[in-house]
């Protein structure tokens, strides 16, 4: 998967929302220990350099070289490469070795993942009571002239994405999930959740341009975002320099190992 975000690695980095505070205090509040996390998947190093907040160390990995290298320092946070070659085990040791891991965390991208061998991972590097949480958002809601638009949008996008991502479709409730729920959703029923920002015009336009169906759609010779849509977006926005208030609807699945 690491290709389909490297083109569009610095787009991906300046458009997306920032994940609330909050979410690591009380994913904090659930481990018993706060001192290894491991944020997988972990791009530009957002959910890591939250999650360092509350923890001694965060390592971060991605199996794109090119996200990583945009990733933002922090003197608690590791970031290391992961490429598929990597056997489960020399992943378990460079992590810290089985029990050693407090939080995992996958921001926007346990839908990619091969999710058997992915839950085998995490359960053996989690400490008894330790956590894995794995969130994401699929839609934007920014006011009732904008969003049909974004909708008609999305609708093209869908024969341009990868099969996987029918889960972010489905809000993560069709996900598998054989953790013990936290109270932060469970398998099938997610905890639904709201990701306030301020948004530019050019900012929204960033961050529909990172899709990667968006930049798949052109590779094939088709412009999902020809001018005129742009016009349309511009216009139901209220103006190219307005910024504006929007929610971008996001759902998290929580959970313990099974014992």
């Amino acid at each position: 998967m690491a290709g389909l975000f490297d083109k569009q690695a610095d787009l991906y980095l300046d458009s997306r929302p920032t994940y609330p505070k909050e979410w690591y205090s009380k994913l904090a509040d659930l481990t018993p220990h706060h001192s290894l996390a491991w944020d997988v998947g972990t791009g530009n190093g957002q959910a890591a350099i939250g999650v360092a907040e509350h923890y001694k160390q965060v390592i971060g990995t991605d199996v794109s070289e090119s996200q990583l290298q945009r990733a933002m320092p922090h003197p608690r946070v590791r970031y290391a490469h992961t490429p598929f070659t990597m056997t489960n085990d020399e992943l378990i040791a460079m992590i810290g070795g089985e029990n050693s891991v407090d939080l995992v965390t996958v921001a926007q991208a346990v839908h990619w993942f091969d999710l058997p061998k992915f839950y085998s991972l995490v359960s053996r590097l989690l400490k008894p009571g330790g956590v894995l949480a794995v969130w994401c958002y699929n839609r934007i809601e920014v006011c009732p002239e904008f969003d049909p638009i974004v909708k008609r949008l999305e609708d093209t996008t869908l024969p341009y994405y990868h099969r996987n991502i029918q889960y972010v479709v489905d809000g993560y409730k069709t996900l598998p999930f054989p953790f013990q729920s936290v109270g932060f959703g469970c398998e099938g029923s997610p905890l639904a959740l709201d990701i306030p920002k301020k948004l530019s015009f050019e900012g929204f336009l960033k961050m529909v341009r990172s899709w990667s169906a968006v930049n798949t759609a052109k590779e094939q010779g088709v412009d999902l975002l020809p001018e005129k849509l742009v016009k349309e977006f511009e216009v139901a926005w209220g103006g190219s320099k307005l910024v504006r208030s929007v929610s971008y609807k996001a759902f998290m699945l929580a959970g313990k190992v099974k014992v």
